[in-house]
């Protein structure tokens, strides 16, 4: 039998480990938690941060105080949404002025969807040269280079009041935008290219699988009771011309890679890559209206590597600039810009 000293000795030891045990390993446990707890939630925010990218957002007209300004602003989106009921086949302010398409066709949400083709850089940016004109140009020139082009119609007055309320619209958007920055989401996302040319017969399966049921078997679209398009033809006498922005290919398969079929989203695309470009290149080489370009691009070398109308200063072709491979052909335009005087 253990004696009544031994007992109490052995029960003080172990109360003893017990203390030492539960209360001096106490940091060492703060320490366990803050090795594993802490990061797991920091690594949680910091995916929810990568998640969660900041991108421009329009801002509201109908928060606009002023109501001469806010009617304004209003007329211009409209005019921008509903392009054809102002100035297509009988339209309201002047029949025939276009083809029937919407700004909004190519410039998607009235210009404010998240790399849709959206205005947010129109302010910041304008006046500015461009190469293709090779001139100084402001956004009332930018506006009827729609007009003429992408709509295939005639330019608006500059004085008129819905170049005028299209103009304030434009630069409403972009006005928290400072000047000669690139705010995230605006134009397209960046595509890469094939490492091959592109394949029409390809893009025309793509087609018929992805593109038909809105845009009807012979590419010309679908329109409602009144004559407006519903969904816009793609080729044809009635679709935009060869000189607008989406006849280039890198555009079209930007374009419809972040942005179609109609409702998808740019972080949830469901075109591959190879089906954007191929599709891309059977809508581009279907019949459409021509264009005048004999005043574009005065300075060639400055032509873009998918600008499908010579003469070059790449030593690239014709075929090559519609079709591609586009990465040898860009390449070769880098090089050059640098070792240009």
């Amino acid at each position: 039998m253990m004696g009544l000293a031994s007992f109490l000795t052995l029960f003080c030891l172990i109360l003893l480990s017990y203390i030492a045990y539960f209360t001096q390993p106490k940091a060492w446990w703060a320490e366990w938690l803050a090795a594993t707890e802490k990061p797991e939630t920091s690594q949680v925010e910091q995916r929810l941060e990568a998640s969660t990218d900041v991108f421009w957002t329009a801002p509201d007209v109908l928060a606009v105080e002023d109501s001469a300004q806010r009617a304004q602003l209003l007329y211009g989106k409209d005019l921008v949404a509903h392009t054809a009921q102002y100035f297509g086949p009988g339209g309201s302010i002047e029949a025939n002025k276009t083809n029937g398409l919407n700004c909004q066709n190519c410039h998607l949400e009235a210009g404010t969807k998240v790399f849709g083709n959206n205005y947010s850089r129109v302010a910041a940016t304008y006046p500015k040269v461009r190469a293709r004109s090779g001139q100084l140009e402001d956004v009332y020139k930018r506006i009827n280079d729609c007009f003429e082009r992408s709509l295939n119609g005639t330019a608006l007055a500059k004085e008129s009041p819905e170049m005028q309320a299209m103009a304030a619209y434009i630069q409403f958007l972009g006005k928290d935008v400072p000047k000669g920055e690139k705010p995230p989401g605006s134009g397209f996302k960046d595509l890469a290219f094939l490492n091959r040319p592109l394949d029409p017969v390809h893009g025309r399966a793509v087609y018929v699988e992805k593109c038909l049921s809105c845009h009807q078997v012979d590419g010309q679209g679908l329109q409602d009771a009144q004559g407006i398009y519903t969904y816009p033809p793609l080729w044809g006498p009635l679709s935009y011309n060869d000189g607008a922005g989406l006849y280039r290919m890198s555009n079209f398969a930007k374009y419809v890679k972040w942005n179609m079929p109609l409702g998808i989203n740019h972080d949830d695309p469901e075109l591959t890559d190879e089906e954007a470009w191929d599709v891309a290149a059977w809508v581009n080489t279907q019949p459409r209206p021509k264009k005048d370009l004999s005043g574009d691009w005065p300075d060639i070398s400055k032509k873009p590597f998918d600008h499908p109308f010579g003469p070059y200063a790449d030593g690239f072709s014709e075929a090559d600039h519609k079709l591609g491979p586009f990465g040898p052909i860009r390449a070769k335009l880098e090089s050059m810009a640098k070792t240009a005087p």
